[in-house]
């Protein structure tokens, strides 16, 4: 955690505003709302309310160019050794999850990118749109309440405070637990 505290003091030296760095906090893979969300609230002081607004704004934004573009973003990092293998993994570990959304569509989609587990976001959901063949625009909307969902839930839970880490974490094993009795 230091070294995201480090890196979060080097923004904030810089001026940039705090609306700023949460919003580029959401736009990121992995971290997304799960991250954007608390800093806002806890690290910032924002209302909860603006904190959510940002961030789900900022976690749309890298949605519609992944959805267009993934094509060819992936042949250009696959030049690379390492990028080859980053791109083999994405698309193996996304689609895992792809006969789940193709039985429910849209809706499957929407709540993939709403469960606000690791890598299972707005990302997640692009790559897997476009590894399905979707179409831009129901995708786009697939996600985008997703995104809602996921920002409520982690609003909800950063609001909550260590109860809400507690629940969290309680909720997040227990799907660990009952993913290894899935996998014997």
């Amino acid at each position: 955690m230091q070294v995201s505290f480090t890196m979060l003091e080097q923004l904030l030296s810089l001026k940039i505003p705090p609306e700023l760095i949460v919003m580029l906090i959401a736009a990121l893979p992995i971290a997304e709302l799960r991250v954007a969300i608390p800093v806002g609230i806890h690290i910032f002081g924002m209302p909860w309310y603006w904190s959510l607004f940002i961030s789900i704004v900022g976690n749309m934004l890298p949605v519609p160019i992944l959805l267009l573009f993934f094509d060819s973003l992936a042949r250009l990092v696959s030049l690379v050794k390492p990028g080859k293998k980053l791109v083999d993994w994405v698309f193996v570990r996304t689609r895992r999850h792809e006969k789940t959304i193709q039985k429910y569509e849209w809706l499957g989609l929407a709540i993939f990118v709403g469960i606000p587990l690791p890598l299972t976001g707005a990302w997640s959901g692009s790559i897997l749109a476009f590894i399905m063949g979707m179409k831009f625009l129901p995708s786009l909307f697939s996600i985008f309440c997703g995104v809602l969902i996921a920002g409520v839930i982690v609003t909800a839970l950063s609001l909550l405070g260590w109860t809400g880490a507690v629940i969290a974490g309680v909720a997040l094993t227990m799907m660990l637990i009952a993913g290894w009795w899935r996998i014997e």
